[in-house]
Protein backbone atom coordinates (compact mmCIF):
# COMPACT_ATOMS: atom_id res chain seq x y z
CA UNK A 1 0.00 0.00 0.00
CA UNK A 2 1.27 3.45 -0.91
CA UNK A 3 1.80 6.12 1.72
CA UNK A 4 -1.05 8.14 0.19
CA UNK A 5 -3.47 5.19 0.39
CA UNK A 6 -2.43 4.53 3.99
CA UNK A 7 -3.02 8.17 4.89
CA UNK A 8 -6.45 8.13 3.24
CA UNK A 9 -7.39 4.93 5.07
CA UNK A 10 -6.31 6.42 8.39
CA UNK A 11 -8.23 9.64 7.84
CA UNK A 12 -11.41 7.86 6.70
CA UNK A 13 -11.43 5.35 9.54
CA UNK A 14 -10.86 7.99 12.20
CA UNK A 15 -13.63 10.17 10.78
CA UNK A 16 -16.07 7.25 10.33
CA UNK A 17 -15.57 6.02 13.90
CA UNK A 18 -16.07 9.59 15.11
CA UNK A 19 -19.49 9.66 13.45
CA UNK A 20 -18.85 11.40 10.13
CA UNK A 21 -21.43 9.77 7.86
CA UNK A 22 -19.92 11.13 4.64
CA UNK A 23 -16.57 9.55 5.50
CA UNK A 24 -18.36 6.32 6.37
CA UNK A 25 -20.05 6.30 2.95
CA UNK A 26 -16.70 6.92 1.20
CA UNK A 27 -15.11 4.18 3.25
CA UNK A 28 -17.82 1.67 2.30
CA UNK A 29 -17.34 2.58 -1.36
CA UNK A 30 -13.63 1.87 -1.05
CA UNK A 31 -14.32 -1.47 0.63
CA UNK A 32 -16.94 -2.42 -1.95
CA UNK A 33 -14.55 -1.59 -4.80
CA UNK A 34 -11.74 -3.55 -3.11
CA UNK A 35 -9.29 -0.65 -3.27
CA UNK A 36 -6.05 -0.37 -1.31
CA UNK A 37 -7.68 2.30 0.82
CA UNK A 38 -10.57 -0.03 1.62
CA UNK A 39 -8.26 -2.90 2.54
CA UNK A 40 -6.13 -0.63 4.71
CA UNK A 41 -9.23 0.64 6.48
CA UNK A 42 -10.47 -2.90 7.09
CA UNK A 43 -7.17 -3.84 8.70
CA UNK A 44 -7.63 -0.99 11.18
CA UNK A 45 -11.35 -1.40 11.78
CA UNK A 46 -11.75 -5.16 12.03
CA UNK A 47 -10.42 -5.40 15.63
CA UNK A 48 -13.12 -2.88 16.63
CA UNK A 49 -15.95 -4.99 15.16
CA UNK A 50 -17.78 -7.94 16.68
CA UNK A 51 -20.21 -6.13 18.97
CA UNK A 52 -23.21 -5.47 16.71
CA UNK A 53 -26.15 -7.81 16.18
CA UNK A 54 -26.20 -8.81 12.50
CA UNK A 55 -29.68 -9.75 11.28
CA UNK A 56 -30.12 -11.30 7.84
CA UNK A 57 -33.46 -10.74 6.09
CA UNK A 58 -34.20 -13.04 3.16
CA UNK A 59 -37.17 -14.41 1.26
CA UNK A 60 -38.81 -14.40 -2.16
CA UNK A 61 -39.66 -11.28 -4.19
CA UNK A 62 -42.89 -9.65 -3.09
CA UNK A 63 -42.69 -10.85 0.51
CA UNK A 64 -42.09 -7.29 1.72
CA UNK A 65 -38.49 -7.45 2.92
CA UNK A 66 -37.72 -3.76 2.49
CA UNK A 67 -41.03 -2.64 3.98
CA UNK A 68 -40.44 -4.87 6.99
CA UNK A 69 -36.89 -3.56 7.45
CA UNK A 70 -38.22 0.00 7.38
CA UNK A 71 -40.78 -0.92 10.05
CA UNK A 72 -38.08 -2.58 12.16
CA UNK A 73 -35.92 0.55 11.92
CA UNK A 74 -38.78 2.61 13.37
CA UNK A 75 -39.18 0.09 16.19
CA UNK A 76 -35.46 0.05 17.00
CA UNK A 77 -35.27 3.83 17.08
CA UNK A 78 -37.93 3.90 19.82
CA UNK A 79 -35.22 2.46 22.10
CA UNK A 80 -32.65 4.99 20.90
CA UNK A 81 -30.41 2.36 19.32
CA UNK A 82 -28.34 3.13 16.23
CA UNK A 83 -29.22 0.93 13.27
CA UNK A 84 -27.66 0.34 9.86
CA UNK A 85 -28.97 -1.47 6.77
CA UNK A 86 -27.09 -3.19 3.97
CA UNK A 87 -29.62 -3.67 1.18
CA UNK A 88 -28.33 -5.83 -1.66
CA UNK A 89 -30.04 -5.29 -5.02
CA UNK A 90 -29.80 -7.42 -8.18
CA UNK A 91 -27.44 -6.05 -10.79
CA UNK A 92 -27.54 -6.16 -14.56
CA UNK A 93 -25.47 -8.98 -16.06
CA UNK A 94 -24.66 -6.65 -18.96
CA UNK A 95 -23.80 -3.29 -17.37
CA UNK A 96 -23.28 -4.35 -13.76
CA UNK A 97 -25.61 -1.54 -12.68
CA UNK A 98 -28.44 -1.84 -10.18
CA UNK A 99 -31.64 0.04 -9.44
CA UNK A 100 -30.93 0.12 -5.68
CA UNK A 101 -34.64 0.49 -5.09
CA UNK A 102 -34.54 -0.67 -1.47
CA UNK A 103 -33.21 2.73 -0.41
CA UNK A 104 -36.36 4.34 -1.86
CA UNK A 105 -38.60 2.33 0.48
CA UNK A 106 -36.60 3.46 3.53
CA UNK A 107 -36.46 7.19 2.74
CA UNK A 108 -38.55 8.03 5.80
CA UNK A 109 -35.43 7.42 7.91
CA UNK A 110 -32.95 9.21 5.65
CA UNK A 111 -32.77 12.30 7.89
CA UNK A 112 -32.00 10.35 11.08
CA UNK A 113 -28.27 10.47 11.94
CA UNK A 114 -28.62 7.25 13.94
CA UNK A 115 -29.82 5.38 10.83
CA UNK A 116 -27.46 4.51 7.98
CA UNK A 117 -28.72 2.78 4.84
CA UNK A 118 -26.29 1.40 2.30
CA UNK A 119 -27.46 -0.13 -0.97
CA UNK A 120 -25.08 -2.54 -2.69
CA UNK A 121 -25.24 -4.18 -6.10
CA UNK A 122 -24.84 -7.97 -6.11
CA UNK A 123 -22.54 -7.69 -9.17
CA UNK A 124 -23.27 -11.25 -10.19
CA UNK A 125 -22.42 -12.78 -6.82
CA UNK A 126 -24.64 -15.78 -6.06
CA UNK A 127 -26.29 -16.47 -2.73
CA UNK A 128 -28.24 -13.24 -2.37
CA UNK A 129 -25.39 -11.06 -1.11
CA UNK A 130 -22.67 -8.92 -2.63
CA UNK A 131 -19.22 -10.43 -2.19
CA UNK A 132 -18.23 -7.51 0.08
CA UNK A 133 -21.38 -7.52 2.24
CA UNK A 134 -19.63 -9.00 5.27
CA UNK A 135 -16.77 -6.52 5.00
CA UNK A 136 -19.29 -3.68 4.86
CA UNK A 137 -21.04 -5.10 7.92
CA UNK A 138 -17.72 -5.14 9.81
CA UNK A 139 -17.16 -1.47 8.93
CA UNK A 140 -20.62 -0.50 10.18
CA UNK A 141 -20.08 -2.58 13.31
CA UNK A 142 -16.81 -0.79 14.05
CA UNK A 143 -18.50 2.55 13.39
CA UNK A 144 -20.75 1.95 16.39
CA UNK A 145 -24.04 0.63 15.02
CA UNK A 146 -25.73 -1.64 17.54
CA UNK A 147 -27.96 -3.44 15.03
CA UNK A 148 -27.24 -4.13 11.36
CA UNK A 149 -29.85 -5.52 8.97
CA UNK A 150 -28.55 -7.33 5.89
CA UNK A 151 -31.29 -7.64 3.26
CA UNK A 152 -30.60 -10.10 0.45
CA UNK A 153 -31.41 -9.75 -3.23
CA UNK A 154 -34.48 -11.98 -2.97
CA UNK A 155 -34.65 -12.99 -6.62
CA UNK A 156 -34.35 -16.76 -6.33
CA UNK A 157 -34.36 -19.85 -4.13
CA UNK A 158 -30.65 -19.88 -3.17
CA UNK A 159 -30.54 -17.00 -0.70
CA UNK A 160 -28.92 -19.08 2.04
CA UNK A 161 -25.49 -17.44 2.14
CA UNK A 162 -26.87 -14.81 4.52
CA UNK A 163 -26.96 -17.47 7.28
CA UNK A 164 -23.15 -17.47 7.36
CA UNK A 165 -23.03 -13.67 7.48
CA UNK A 166 -25.66 -13.04 10.17
CA UNK A 167 -26.12 -13.79 13.86
CA UNK A 168 -29.86 -14.16 13.26
CA UNK A 169 -31.47 -15.21 9.97
CA UNK A 170 -35.06 -14.15 9.30
CA UNK A 171 -36.88 -15.83 6.41
CA UNK A 172 -39.97 -14.05 5.06
CA UNK A 173 -42.92 -15.65 3.36
CA UNK A 174 -46.13 -14.05 2.08
CA UNK A 175 -49.60 -15.65 2.09
CA UNK A 176 -50.82 -17.60 -0.92
CA UNK A 177 -47.65 -17.09 -2.98
CA UNK A 178 -46.95 -20.80 -3.31
CA UNK A 179 -43.45 -20.38 -1.88
CA UNK A 180 -43.77 -22.66 1.15
CA UNK A 181 -42.64 -25.81 -0.65
CA UNK A 182 -40.02 -23.88 -2.59
CA UNK A 183 -38.61 -22.57 0.68
CA UNK A 184 -38.21 -26.04 2.11
CA UNK A 185 -36.68 -27.28 -1.17
CA UNK A 186 -34.23 -24.42 -1.31
CA UNK A 187 -33.07 -24.90 2.25
CA UNK A 188 -34.31 -21.48 3.35
CA UNK A 189 -36.20 -22.91 6.32
CA UNK A 190 -33.14 -24.94 7.30
CA UNK A 191 -31.10 -21.78 7.85
CA UNK A 192 -33.93 -19.78 9.44
CA UNK A 193 -33.76 -18.71 13.05
CA UNK A 194 -37.09 -16.89 12.72
CA UNK A 195 -39.76 -17.36 10.04
CA UNK A 196 -42.07 -14.41 9.38
CA UNK A 197 -45.31 -14.57 7.43
CA UNK A 198 -45.57 -10.95 6.29
CA UNK A 199 -48.68 -9.24 4.89
CA UNK A 200 -50.65 -10.86 7.68
CA UNK A 201 -53.75 -8.83 6.81
CA UNK A 202 -54.19 -10.87 3.64
CA UNK A 203 -56.50 -13.89 3.47
CA UNK A 204 -54.57 -17.08 4.00
CA UNK A 205 -51.91 -15.69 6.36
CA UNK A 206 -52.91 -17.99 9.20
CA UNK A 207 -53.11 -20.95 6.82
CA UNK A 208 -49.61 -20.18 5.46
CA UNK A 209 -48.23 -20.03 9.01
CA UNK A 210 -49.90 -23.36 9.82
CA UNK A 211 -48.41 -24.97 6.70
CA UNK A 212 -44.95 -23.69 7.61
CA UNK A 213 -45.29 -25.02 11.15
CA UNK A 214 -46.25 -28.42 9.77
CA UNK A 215 -43.20 -28.41 7.48
CA UNK A 216 -40.93 -27.45 10.37
CA UNK A 217 -42.29 -30.25 12.54
CA UNK A 218 -41.24 -32.69 9.82
CA UNK A 219 -37.80 -31.11 9.37
CA UNK A 220 -34.69 -31.44 11.49
CA UNK A 221 -34.69 -28.96 14.39
CA UNK A 222 -31.91 -26.37 14.73
CA UNK A 223 -30.82 -24.49 17.84
CA UNK A 224 -30.60 -20.72 18.08
CA UNK A 225 -26.96 -19.86 17.79
CA UNK A 226 -26.00 -23.21 16.26
CA UNK A 227 -24.32 -23.64 12.90
CA UNK A 228 -25.28 -25.97 10.07
CA UNK A 229 -22.43 -28.25 11.20
CA UNK A 230 -23.62 -28.27 14.83
CA UNK A 231 -27.44 -28.38 14.91
CA UNK A 232 -29.28 -28.61 18.23
CA UNK A 233 -32.95 -29.33 18.91
CA UNK A 234 -34.94 -26.11 18.57
CA UNK A 235 -37.17 -25.16 15.66
CA UNK A 236 -37.47 -21.58 14.42
CA UNK A 237 -40.27 -19.48 15.81
CA UNK A 238 -42.98 -18.46 13.34
CA UNK A 239 -44.46 -14.98 13.56
CA UNK A 240 -47.03 -13.03 11.55
CA UNK A 241 -46.52 -9.36 10.69
CA UNK A 242 -48.07 -6.68 8.54
CA UNK A 243 -45.13 -4.40 7.88
CA UNK A 244 -47.20 -1.73 6.14
CA UNK A 245 -49.20 -1.06 9.32
CA UNK A 246 -46.64 -2.14 11.91
CA UNK A 247 -48.76 -5.00 13.23
CA UNK A 248 -46.58 -7.75 14.72
CA UNK A 249 -43.36 -5.73 14.32
CA UNK A 250 -42.83 -5.14 18.09
CA UNK A 251 -43.22 -8.89 18.64
CA UNK A 252 -40.67 -9.61 15.89
CA UNK A 253 -38.24 -7.11 17.42
CA UNK A 254 -38.67 -8.79 20.81
CA UNK A 255 -37.93 -12.17 19.19
CA UNK A 256 -34.78 -10.76 17.58
CA UNK A 257 -33.59 -9.46 20.96
CA UNK A 258 -34.29 -12.84 22.57
CA UNK A 259 -32.33 -14.57 19.84
CA UNK A 260 -29.43 -12.19 20.34
CA UNK A 261 -29.25 -13.09 24.02
CA UNK A 262 -29.62 -16.81 23.29
CA UNK A 263 -26.83 -16.67 20.72
CA UNK A 264 -24.45 -14.93 23.08
CA UNK A 265 -25.08 -17.45 25.84
CA UNK A 266 -25.09 -20.45 23.49
CA UNK A 267 -22.80 -21.74 20.74
CA UNK A 268 -22.07 -18.35 19.16
CA UNK A 269 -18.35 -19.20 18.96
CA UNK A 270 -19.15 -21.82 16.32
CA UNK A 271 -21.20 -19.27 14.38
CA UNK A 272 -18.31 -16.78 14.48
CA UNK A 273 -15.93 -19.46 13.23
CA UNK A 274 -18.28 -20.25 10.34
CA UNK A 275 -18.50 -16.55 9.46
CA UNK A 276 -14.71 -16.20 9.61
CA UNK A 277 -14.32 -19.17 7.27
CA UNK A 278 -16.76 -17.64 4.78
CA UNK A 279 -14.96 -14.28 4.85
CA UNK A 280 -11.46 -15.70 4.45
CA UNK A 281 -12.41 -18.07 1.63
CA UNK A 282 -14.15 -15.23 -0.21
CA UNK A 283 -10.98 -13.13 -0.03
CA UNK A 284 -8.85 -16.08 -1.14
CA UNK A 285 -11.16 -16.56 -4.14
CA UNK A 286 -11.03 -12.86 -5.05
CA UNK A 287 -7.23 -12.82 -4.85
CA UNK A 288 -6.89 -15.96 -6.92
CA UNK A 289 -9.10 -14.46 -9.63
CA UNK A 290 -7.06 -11.26 -9.53
CA UNK A 291 -3.84 -13.23 -9.96
CA UNK A 292 -5.31 -15.13 -12.91
CA UNK A 293 -6.14 -11.85 -14.64
CA UNK A 294 -2.70 -10.42 -13.93
CA UNK A 295 -0.77 -9.77 -17.18
CA UNK A 296 1.95 -12.15 -15.99
CA UNK A 297 -0.53 -15.05 -16.10
CA UNK A 298 -2.84 -13.82 -18.86
CA UNK A 299 -1.15 -15.80 -21.64
CA UNK A 300 -1.32 -19.08 -19.70
CA UNK A 301 -4.95 -18.44 -18.72
CA UNK A 302 -5.99 -17.62 -22.28
CA UNK A 303 -4.19 -20.63 -23.74
CA UNK A 304 -5.69 -23.06 -21.24
CA UNK A 305 -9.19 -21.68 -21.68
CA UNK A 306 -8.80 -22.15 -25.43
CA UNK A 307 -7.67 -25.74 -24.91
CA UNK A 308 -10.69 -26.45 -22.71
CA UNK A 309 -13.03 -24.84 -25.26
CA UNK A 310 -11.62 -27.12 -27.96
CA UNK A 311 -11.72 -30.16 -25.65
CA UNK A 312 -7.97 -30.65 -25.87
CA UNK A 313 -7.67 -30.33 -22.08
CA UNK A 314 -10.27 -31.14 -19.45
CA UNK A 315 -11.29 -28.33 -17.04
CA UNK A 316 -9.84 -30.13 -14.00
CA UNK A 317 -6.39 -30.39 -15.55
CA UNK A 318 -6.62 -26.76 -16.69
CA UNK A 319 -7.47 -25.63 -13.15
CA UNK A 320 -4.53 -27.60 -11.75
CA UNK A 321 -2.14 -26.01 -14.27
CA UNK A 322 -3.43 -22.51 -13.53
CA UNK A 323 -2.99 -22.99 -9.79
CA UNK A 324 0.50 -24.40 -10.32
CA UNK A 325 1.35 -21.47 -12.61
CA UNK A 326 0.25 -19.00 -9.92
CA UNK A 327 2.22 -20.82 -7.22
CA UNK A 328 5.38 -21.00 -9.37
CA UNK A 329 4.99 -17.38 -10.48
Amino acid sequence: MTADAAAQALALTDAAVAGDRRSLARLLTAVENRTAVGEGAMRRLYPLAGRAHLVGITGPPGSGKSTLVAALIAEVRKDGRAVAVIAVDPSSPITGGALLGDRVRMQAHAGDDAVFIRSMAARGHAGGLASTSMAAAAVLDAAGFDLIFIETVGTGQSEVEVAAAADTTVVLEAPEMGDEVQAIKAGLLEVADLVVVNKGDRPGAQRTAAQLRAMLVASAPRDWGATRAQPRPKRPEILITTAATGDGVPELMAALDRHRVAGRSGSSAASRLERAETQVWAIVGDRLRARLHDPAHAALTEALLGDVAEHRVDPYAAADRLLKGIADG
